[in-house]
């Protein structure tokens, strides 16, 4: 057997392999750098993998470590983490749900538009569901709604944060595919090919947010009417009704200063990723002070958390790193070119299959994981067969924001359960989740069969 065929073989092997070792919950980065040495020591005595290969870590480490762009990623999670410090999410929630409690479905309503409105200004989902969960869950039992109704929505909509920018998974797959697509275009004889940022993505992404928003709202609205037991309205007080107006403005006005400042610099090409990260930051800051919660104990707490969320980001990427050169080196990458080029439909069919297989491996994998394992190996491939990236790109982040909402292992269920209280089942929050994946899946839908949903706005802009 020749040493081409034996280093395709290992390919497989270690991929599923990863996913293998990363289901027995060892730490990811160490499952994907260590399983890839293994490997790839096993590649070496049988002529498969030449070590030497393992030169180009270090070069991949500093550009990982001096690349701008991804200076973005610590800024927003400072912001966030900021702003869940401030409480601004708790009072949104309140103001929101007195705003739309009186309607049948209007706490499921409130809940929808206050997971979109933090999604834009602090994109945190644990910080979101956690914070739903402990609020609007049982006002929502206390007036009568179906718990599967009320736990799918909390869930679905704390994952918004995963496509609504400021989004730091759109800013690692702006920053790919930024690298692939260069590439892909030279390899082509284009030396000069349009350059993708992580602000064409943040505006890619908008308008299917947006898209999902009205999805979950619309499915509160249909319960509403067909099932008006499930959602029933809330009692709200006069005393309630007189200050209402106030205190809807107090609560939203924050959130929307901080939106404009940071995606309307991005958007309307005033700054860069980067730069209007530094302003949410500030601006997070600026507003926990306002409200008297800036202090040592705060600073210290939101530094810290930036510190270990961003750690354990960077040394997936730089366990991802080693995965991606003993799989390239053993010719794992040509045989998945030769798969998705062979695959009935062309361009069609492959990116049916890759989107299957990254939904499918969201019910086992976490989103980093899976853009890191997946995205180097298929991105290209898709890429020289004339995918638009933004549309790939923001096509991705509709799919894997499927990944915190399937079970086993969807982070925003398990974030729920654990501050949900003992007389709501999990078996009730696994089935509240599935209208909302099939909504996804819907999104998704519409998304392929009008990729200008995410094309349009970039172009609007940028070009």
């Amino acid at each position: 057997m020749s040493g081409i065929v034996i280093g395709e073989i290992l390919a497989v092997l270690m991929f599923f392999g990863i996913i293998g070792v990363l289901m027995l919950g060892y730490p990811v980065a160490f499952s994907l750098a260590g399983t890839s040495l293994i490997f790839a020591v096993i590649g070496w005595a049988l002529g498969a993998f030449d070590p030497s290969n393992f030169g180009a870590i270090a070069s991949r480490y500093v550009g990982s470590m001096t690349n701008e762009v991804l200076v973005a990623v610590p800024l927003f999670i400072f912001m966030g983490v900021m702003l869940e410090s401030s409480k601004i999410a708790e009072q949104l929630l309140t103001t929101m749900g007195r705003l739309f409690g009186s309607l049948r479905g209007g706490l499921g309503l409130s809940v929808v538009l206050v997971g979109a409105l933090l999604a834009a200004s602090t994109g945190v989902v644990g910080a979101t569901v956690v914070t739903m969960g402990l609020l609007s869950l049982p006002a929502m039992m206390r007036a009568g709604y179906d718990p599967k109704l009320a736990t799918g929505v909390i869930c679905a909509s704390g994952t918004l944060g995963q496509i609504i920018p400021p989004s730091t998974i759109l800013i690692f797959m702006g920053d790919m595919l930024a690298g692939m697509n260069a590439q892909v275009q030279m390899a082509k004889g284009n030396f000069a090919p349009s350059v993708v940022s992580v602000g064409d993505l943040f505006a890619g992404a908008f308008l299917p947010g947006l898209l999902l928003v009205s999805l979950y709202a619309g499915w509160v609205i249909f319960k509403a009417i067909t099932d008006p037991k499930s959602c029933p309205a809330l009692e709200v007080t006069a005393e309630e009704r007189r200050t209402l107006a106030r205190d809807v403005l107090v609560a939203l006005i924050p959130p929307l200063v901080l939106i404009v400042a940071v995606l309307g610099s991005i958007l309307g090409g005033i700054a860069t990723a980067t730069e209007a990260a530094s302003v949410g930051a500030i601006g997070a800051a600026a507003m926990a002070a306002v409200r008297g919660r800036l202090n040592m104990d705060v600073l210290r707490h939101s530094a810290r958390s930036t510190a270990e969320i961003t750690s354990m980001v960077f040394i997936i990427i730089f366990g991802a790193s080693v995965f991606s050169i003993v799989f390239r080196m053993m010719g794992g990458d040509a045989l998945v070119e030769e798969l998705l080029k062979s695959l009935p439909g062309g361009q069609i069919g492959a990116v049916i299959f890759v989107m299957a297989l990254m939904f499918v491996l969201g019910f086992i994998l976490d989103t980093f994981e899976i853009i890191f394992i997946v995205i180097p190996i298929t991105a290209p491939i898709l890429l020289a067969m004339d995918v638009d990236p933004v549309w790939l790109g923001v096509m991705v982040g509709v799919n894997l924001q499927t990944s915190f909402l399937t079970p086993p292992f969807g982070f925003s269920l398990f974030y729920l359960r654990g501050v949900a209280p003992s007389s709501i089942k999990t078996s009730q929050i696994y089935k509240g989740i599935i209208p909302f994946v099939c909504l996804q899946v819907v999104a998704m839908a519409a998304l392929y069969a009008f990729p200008e949903l995410a094309t349009w706005l970039p172009n609007v802009i940028f070009k």
